[in-house]
């Protein structure tokens, strides 16, 4: 029981009322924050945002990339041995043009000529033989100087006695008969030739048939080996500029693409102006065997000349407008005629206008 009076009740600790008052405080506090908070008006962000002033100059708009093009001869089979024995010598390099009548390689010392022709050879040709086959030899023999008939198909008489002069004058025996391994046919001479290497070498044994011809097509390939995320920028049409074997400067354009799914990569085919080659009549800088890789300057955004501003002065409104701020605060609406880099070609505001941009006051 206590022992202080009944008119008097037991007085709390100081602490107590010290603790009731700050929570008082802090609350009074937050009560306070909230209604600043919510009183407040919002700032205005166009005033908030740091800001400064460049001058619309006279300027040039563009984009590229550096890559490398890959250029390659690619020789296509263009004709079959028929011939069997030994190559006791091949005559003709990788790349050499050849013409009606050129030897290619002998076999068993027998020469082995190229001559222009869609029917490849199929048969022995003796007097009395007629077709497309003797037509195509008696083109060959005219060509060589050797044959002054009439092309009609029929191996007469005279074409006999020019095949023998013809025979005589590669030194083989003169039956007047072609046999089939002596002459191979190509569609169009005179052509640049590559022999197949792993087929034709001097001592290869030959049974006939082997695709033993491959000509060179009239240019090179060109490839742009990119990553999927560069193949977006290079449309069908894109201007390439490629710095030639001998430093000069072939101009292509990109064409097809091949995607390569296992390495995430595309292949860009380049093609020439109007269909013509990208080297024009310089492919010869290009060797003939191996590839090789031409610096390439890719124009992934033509240049465009006119007044030029900062990509970052430009505001757009709602309805899609473009517009940039002057210095004395006025709205004037512009045109983007190109835009790359940062930077943007604009109409609709004279040179020398100071125009407003987000940035840190200089």
């Amino acid at each position: 029981m206590s022992d202080l009076p009944e008119n008097l009740t037991p007085r709390r600790p100081w602490y107590r009322f010290a603790a009731g008052a700050a929570v008082l405080l802090v609350v009074g506090g937050a009560i306070g924050w909230a209604v600043t908070t919510v009183v407040s008006p919002a700032p205005d962000v166009s005033e908030a945002t740091p800001y400064t002033y460049v001058s619309v100059v006279a300027g040039e708009v563009g984009a590229s990339i550096h890559l490398n093009t890959v250029v390659e001869w690619k020789p296509v089979p263009v004709g079959v041995n028929r011939g069997t024995g030994v190559v006791t010598s091949v005559t003709v390099g990788v790349g050499d043009e050849v013409g009606q009548g050129s030897v290619l390689y002998t076999i068993d010392l027998r020469p082995v000529v190229v001559a222009e022709g869609e029917v490849p050879a199929f048969r022995a040709i003796s007097l009395g033989a007629e077709g497309a086959d003797v037509a195509q030899l008696q083109t060959m023999l005219s060509d060589m100087g050797v044959y002054a008939g009439s092309s009609d198909g029929t191996a007469g008489a005279r074409t006999i006695e020019s095949i023998k002069t013809w025979q005589k004058n590669m030194g083989v025996a003169q039956t007047g008969v072609v046999e089939p391994g002596d002459v191979i046919f190509v569609p169009t001479l005179p052509t640049r030739v590559a022999l197949d290497g792993a087929v034709v070498f001097r001592g290869a044994t030959l049974n006939g048939g082997e695709p033993a011809v491959r000509a060179l097509p009239s240019s090179p390939t060109f490839d742009v080996p990119v990553t999927d995320t560069q193949a977006g920028l290079l449309p069908p049409g894109t201007r390439v500029e490629l710095t030639s074997p001998d430093g000069g400067q072939w101009l292509g354009y990109t064409a097809e693409s091949t995607a390569h799914p296992e390495s995430a990569t595309v292949t860009v085919a380049l093609e020439g102006a109007r269909g013509a080659a990208v080297c024009g009549d310089e492919c010869g800088q290009v060797p003939v065997t191996g590839d090789v890789a031409l610096d390439s300057r890719v124009v992934t955004v033509e240049s465009v000349t006119g007044l030029v501003v900062p990509s970052a002065a430009l505001v757009t409104d709602a309805g899609g407008q473009v517009a940039v701020l002057t210095e004395d605060g006025e709205r004037r609406t512009v045109i983007v005629t190109a835009a790359a880099r940062g930077m943007s070609v604009i109409d609709g505001v004279e040179a020398g206008t100071r125009v407003r941009v987000p940035g840190e006051e200089p």
